[in-house]
């Protein structure tokens, strides 16, 4: 009894977790409401900026959901660090081949034109880099590793299950959200790929905190790379 009702309380919270990723967004409504921004004339800078604060009230909150088993987690991440970081770059190098693979492919041999959420996120690192630098190495990743990998492993029980559902979910909401034609919706595929090697990694260390660490580094090289070039 005491297992299911366990069992049920970490399905609530998962479900909650899911509900505020989708949401998010609304938490935005609080600097605008309290410093009179005008809805409708929002420039890119300002409308980074209140995305930086629903980051950071989303990662408060979900830190508040799941603290005692982050915490617990956080110990035996550091317990086994060299371990931990050796399976992280291991599935992160996989995660990559499979991203790299798929985007020659879509780019030269299907003629895709690149997805449309990766053209935002450049104009947006092109508008204030060092603050989208911050967003995507520090936000980003916990907030969507708590929501595609710790929310979907703690009701998913099955192995491949968890990390093919969490890899294909993840992929495919980082292209529908903006796409502007079915084969970009193709563009699933590489983010997939560098999904559902999180989710193994995060398996295999049964640790959330290894997974949020190669989604770091990989979104921190990345931007990096991009504010470089």
């Amino acid at each position: 009894m005491y297992k299911d009702e366990n069992f049920k309380i970490k399905v609530l919270k998962s479900i909650f977790i899911v509900f505020l990723f989708f949401f998010n967004n609304y938490f935005q409504l609080i600097p605008i409401l309290l410093f009179h921004i005008d809805f409708n004339h929002i420039s890119d800078a300002v409308s980074i900026y209140l995305t930086t604060f629903s980051n950071i009230v989303t990662t408060l909150i979900i830190f508040l959901v799941y603290r005692k088993e982050l915490l617990v987690e956080f110990r035996q991440f550091k317990k086994h660090f060299l371990e931990n970081m050796d399976i992280g770059f291991h599935y992160w190098f996989f995660g990559l081949i499979g991203m790299a693979l798929s985007n020659v492919v879509l780019t030269y041999f299907l003629s895709a034109g690149g997805a449309t959420n990766e053209k935002i996120v450049q104009n947006m690192i092109s508008t204030l880099p060092f603050l989208m630098l911050f967003n995507a190495s520090i936000f980003a990743p916990i907030i969507e590793e708590c929501t595609f990998r710790k929310a979907f492993k703690n009701v998913l029980k099955s192995k491949w299950g968890f990390v093919l559902f969490s890899g294909i979910v993840f992929g495919l909401l980082h292209v529908v959200s903006s796409f502007s034609s079915p084969i970009e919706l193709l563009y699933a595929i590489p983010y997939s790929c560098l999904g559902i090697s999180f989710a193994y990694m995060y398996f295999q260390s049964d640790t959330i905190f290894t997974s949020i660490s190669m989604h770091m580094i990989h979104n921190f090289l990345l931007t990096l790379l991009s504010i470089l070039t």
